[in-house]
């Protein structure tokens, strides 16, 4: 590797990998180590990391290349997304001290990859963050017209099976959600290597992966508020066709009374 501007990519193909059986897969076709929460793998000089929660990172990995690796990704992917979550800097190597500008990462080399691997966590982090801030975004674009239609007419016009269902969405994205906030926290590759910590450090904090996990949170929050008034609405609905029945029962009861009065029955 040199020291001119190179292209790293990062991608989120999908839900997660079958991690296990991929690695075997890849260990056993291809050149690569496997550390702790990472593949990398040696495509002759650039570099391709593979992290379990469906993210892959290539470091000025050709166009066919990244295809042919993903190809084999997919294979082993649970949920493959259509919608593939992309971004990109652009790095230089072997320069005389770590910094990021203007989405430009300049590192030293170790000759042994780990700086790649500490920086390629950092990323996998946030383009799977972009996938999880899309997902409440659409949850919440999708069925903004209930609150709206609730404060407009007072009622939510959906039977009970559709309301359900919408439910059932919300609850299944905001599960997915904080079942894999885990992946945010400090990965386990640093516990063997606390040396590269703080250049992980620096480009998670370039990154912003701790303001833009708040705002993800506010978002839930939102999420709950609105399943909370969705379940309440339902409630009420209920409640008052059961008021109704009995109401209508009594009635009943009432004017057969009286008929058997009236007629001597």
């Amino acid at each position: 590797m040199t020291d001119k501007i190179q292209q790293c990519i990062s991608l989120c193909l999908a839900d997660t990998f079958s991690f296990s059986e991929l690695s075997q897969e890849i260990l056993a076709s291809r050149r690569a180590v496997l550390f702790k929460d990472a593949l990398l793998i040696d495509h002759g000089n650039t570099y391709s990391m593979v992290f379990p929660y469906g993210v892959v990172v290539h470091w000025n990995v050709t166009l066919d290349e990244r295809r042919k690796l993903q190809t084999q990704l997919i294979e082993f992917s649970n949920q493959p997304y259509t919608d593939v979550a992309e971004d990109s800097f652009s790095y230089k190597i072997n320069t005389e001290k770590h910094r990021i500008q203007f989405d430009c990462l300049e590192m030293e080399y170790d000759g042994e990859k780990k700086n790649l691997i500490a920086v390629s966590h950092a990323m996998a982090q946030s383009i799977k963050l972009v996938s999880f801030e899309k997902q409440v975004v659409d949850t919440i674009e999708k069925t903004k017209h209930l609150p709206e239609s609730l404060a407009k007419t007072g009622r939510i016009n959906l039977s009970k099976k559709a309301l359900a269902k919408i439910r059932g969405q919300l609850f299944l994205a905001n599960s997915n959600i904080v079942l894999k906030f885990d992946l945010l926290d400090i990965p386990e590759f640093f516990w063997e290597h606390p040396e590269y910590q703080s250049l992980y450090s620096q480009m998670a904090n370039y990154l912003e992966l701790n303001q833009r996990t708040t705002i993800l949170s506010k978002k839930l929050d939102t999420i709950h508020l609105l399943l909370d008034m969705l379940d309440d609405e339902q409630k009420h609905n209920h409640s008052s066709t059961l008021e109704w029945i009995i109401i209508i029962l009594i009635g009943v009861e009432i004017v057969i009374t009286l008929v058997e009065k009236l007629t001597g029955i």
